[in-house]
C-alpha cells in the first residue's frame, strides 16, 4: 500500500471516515484485481475509523453487551426537505395586522365563565355550552307570533337554535375557501 499523504478526517458522531488522498487505481481492465484493490482500500479505512473509535470514547460494559459512547456530531448534515414556504398571508390576518389586533391571551382563550346564578364556573362552548342558551332545560318558552306564522312546517322552537349555528358554520367554511382562493390569487 502506497504511503499517505494527507491524514484522515473523522467524525466519530457520524461513524465517518474521510480519506482526501486519491485512490490510485491500476491500469489493468481486470475487474478482479480493480475489485480487490477496492476491497483493500475500504477495509483500511474501516480499520483505522475501528481504531479511532476504540481509542478516543469512552467505552462501558453492562449487562446487555459492551457499550461505545459516541461524542455528539461535528459535520453539518442537509435538511434532508427544503424550508417549508412561508403560508401566504389570509384576508383577516391582513386586516388584523392594520388594526393592531393581537391574538387572545390564555385566559381569554379558556372555556369556562362564572354563571352568578348557579355560583359556578360553566363552559362558554361545546356540550352544555352557554352559548346554547338553555333551550333544551326550558320547559316553557315564548313564541313569538309573528315568527310563528312565518315558520314552515315541521320546524320547532328547539331546531331554530340548531339550525343558527349551523349556517354560521356553514358561513365560516365559506369565508376560509373565499380567503384560501384570494391567497393564491396573490401569490
Amino acid at each position: 500500500m502506497p504511503r499517505q499523504t494527507h491524514p484522515y478526517t473523522f467524525d466519530l458522531g457520524l461513524l465517518l471516515a474521510n480519506d482526501p488522498n486519491p485512490i490510485s487505481v491500476p491500469r489493468t481492465h481486470d475487474t478482479a484485481t480493480l475489485e480487490a484493490h477496492l476491497t483493500a482500500v475500504a477495509r483500511d479505512g474501516a480499520q483505522v475509523l475501528i481504531n479511532q473509535l476504540l481509542t478516543t470514547c469512552p467505552i462501558s460494559s453492562t449487562p446487555q453487551g459492551v457499550l461505545l459512547g459516541l461524542p455528539p456530531q461535528q459535520t453539518p448534515l442537509p435538511r434532508e426537505k427544503p424550508v417549508p414556504t412561508p403560508k401566504p398571508e389570509t384576508k383577516w390576518e391582513a386586516f388584523a395586522k392594520r388594526r393592531g389586533i393581537k391574538p387572545k391571551t390564555r385566559e381569554q382563550r379558556r372555556n369556562l365563565q362564572y354563571n352568578e346564578a348557579t355560583g359556578e364556573f360553566e363552559r362558554r362552548w361545546g356540550y352544555k355550552g352557554a352559548n346554547k342558551g338553555g333551550l333544551q332545560d326550558e320547559p316553557i318558552i315564548e313564541v313569538n307570533v309573528k315568527k310563528e306564522a312565518e315558520r314552515r312546517e315541521g320546524t320547532s322552537v328547539r331546531g331554530d337554535k340548531r339550525r343558527e349555528i349551523r349556517e354560521k358554520v356553514k358561513r365560516n367554511e365559506r369565508r376560509m375557501r373565499k380567503n384560501l382562493r384570494n391567497a393564491e390569487g396573490r401569490k
